[in-house]
């Protein structure tokens, strides 16, 4: 992950109310949630909302896809781990086998190819 991207998500989850959605939709993994669930579960008006998902999805932090009149929401579970990836690359000074080993959320389908990609960068 290049610096510029990953300097765009961190200023996408700087606002409380994006890290609430976030973490909301990590925790719903593949099945996500329409917009008015995030904004009552989070107590949100609609309209505030609708901004920030915007911006999330505009950094790639969601994806959405229509249903019907509904859009729906889901944290995209590749970037984050990207950008844990990307956080602790230089842990241990390059050295990852000093380092507490980390491990990809098992609730989430991610896919192995994902894993491996990361492990892979890890390693370089």
């Amino acid at each position: 992950m290049k610096k510029e991207t990953a300097t765009k998500i961190f200023e996408a989850l700087s606002s409380g109310v994006r890290l609430d959605v976030f973490r909301l939709l990590v925790r719903m993994a593949n099945e996500g949630m329409v917009a008015g669930e995030i904004a009552s579960t989070l107590d949100i008006p609609p309209t505030n909302l609708s901004f920030h998902l915007k911006a999330m999805t505009q950094t790639g932090l969601l994806t959405v896809t229509q249903e019907g009149r509904f859009q729906r929401y889901r944290a995209n579970i590749p970037v984050m781990l990207d950008i844990i990836a990307y956080l602790s690359d230089e842990c241990c000074m390059g050295r990852p086998e000093q380092c507490v080993p980390a491990t990809p959320a098992t609730c989430c389908d991610v896919p192995a190819s994902v894993v491996a990609a990361r492990k892979t960068r890890r390693e370089r």
